[in-house]
């Protein structure tokens, strides 16, 4: 049966669209803000009627033309319908008071990947602190998350909050964005009047796509999540950002890969993962293969990297375990190599004091794993098995699909 988005169920059901009579109505949305037929968010809710005031851009922008991190969106004005478009990843990243006051009822249409450093749920956390105490409302038209309920991952430590880590969650939280908004809601105390347009008929555990319906058409919610591949890999490919390794990008799959190197052997590589954590490369199926990225890391040089394919019969989705996936290539790469530089000193959103990889992890530890030549696969275990227990029992009463 067709799965109902929630910008789907709100434009099909009059009873929903109501209490936005009257209201200025302003719309977070991007490339995969789309109806089941296609129709952008924007046009559509202007069709129907509603009123919208005002529209915003994440990361990426509203068009989705921004293709890295740290590139900025400017604000402007929408051509179409001459309404304001704000950036929310420009000058500043939470709204402003000015922004705010351009509407009443804020609908939030963000495709999410299901993990933690997507920046969309960052930007979910910032709206909704500031409608918080305001009167606004808040509406989240829910969405799939493509990668499904599995939890992965260590929490975010205290003090290493940062646009890529809006609170203390695992990397892959295995919630939709919906839920999350009411975990943010109770876990900072927020006052907002708050509602989540469900989604009709999702069902993520069931196969074949799980977290994604087969019958709904993938448009990257940002320029280098190309596919569903990517996003079940993500949790653990997104990683490679902190890393000199890379993650693909400049090519045509980006973030599907564990690695690509001029300088690395990835059959090695993976003799290396199997010997060491064969239970952590379960699946999947890993692939060598041969790329030249055409920009970013390793500009056209010729790279030896191993492809993850989560699709499939290689697929299994209770199994697989991309976190662990790429922790697993990074300590092979750190056995093999020791001396090697794997980890990328560079300004990482916004954050110039800590290393890139432990921006992105929420912590130290798993750095401190790869690079501990006496740590086992258990020791890692240790540290995140314990904070995914913790996670699933504390969202549980949250969920809305079951």
């Amino acid at each position: 049966m067709t799965v109902l988005f929630g910008i789907d169920r709100l434009l099909t059901d009059p009873a929903l669209r109501r209490p936005l009579e009257g209201k200025r109505v302003a719309l977070i949305a991007h490339p995969a803000s789309v109806t089941a037929n296609l129709t952008h968010s924007l046009d559509a809710l202007i069709a129907a009627g509603v009123n919208v005031t005002s529209a915003f851009g994440p990361q990426h922008g509203l068009k989705g033309d921004k293709q890295d991190n740290m590139v900025e969106t400017a604000d402007e004005l929408d051509p179409n319908y001459n309404i304001p478009v704000f950036s929310l990843y420009g000058e500043v990243r939470r709204p402003s008071g000015q922004m705010m006051s351009t509407a009443d009822v804020f609908l939030f249409d963000l495709q999410d990947l299901g993990c933690r450093i997507y920046t969309f749920v960052t930007t979910l956390l910032y709206l909704l602190e500031a409608a918080s105490g305001t009167g606004k409302a808040v509406w989240v038209l829910d969405r799939p998350n493509p990668a499904g309920r599995p939890v992965e991952g260590t929490t975010l430590r205290p003090g290493q909050e940062s646009f890529v880590g809006a609170g203390p969650m695992p990397m892959r939280h295995g919630l939709t964005l919906g839920e999350m908004g009411h975990w943010f809601i109770q876990h900072f105390k927020l006052d907002v009047d708050y509602r989540v347009i469900a989604m009709d008929r999702w069902a993520p555990e069931i196969a074949t796509g799980f977290g994604w319906p087969q019958d709904r058409i993938w448009i990257n919610p940002s320029p280098n999540a190309a596919s569903l591949n990517m996003a079940r890999a993500y949790a653990g490919t997104v990683m490679l950002e902190g890393a000199t390794l890379s993650e693909g990008r400049g090519t045509t799959r980006p973030l599907e890969v564990l690695f690509g190197a001029p300088d690395i052997d990835a059959k090695a590589v993976l003799k290396e993962m199997q010997r060491f954590a064969p239970h952590w490369l379960v699946g999947c199926a890993l692939r060598e293969c041969w790329f030249t990225p055409m920009f970013h890391k390793h500009a056209g040089e010729l790279c030896n990297g191993l492809m993850i394919h989560a699709e499939g019969a290689f697929y299994d989705h209770d199994a697989f375990q991309p976190w662990r996936l790429q922790a697993l290539a990074f300590k092979a790469i750190r056995r093999l190599y020791p001396d090697y530089p794997i980890w990328r000193d560079f300004p990482y959103e916004y954050e110039f004091e800590r290393l890139a990889i432990d921006v992105i992890n929420g912590g130290s530890a798993l750095r401190e794993w790869v690079d501990d030549a006496s740590a086992t696969p258990g020791d890692l275990d240790a540290i995140a098995g314990p904070d995914e227990v913790a996670w699933r029992e504390a969202v549980a009463p949250l969920l809305l699909y079951t």
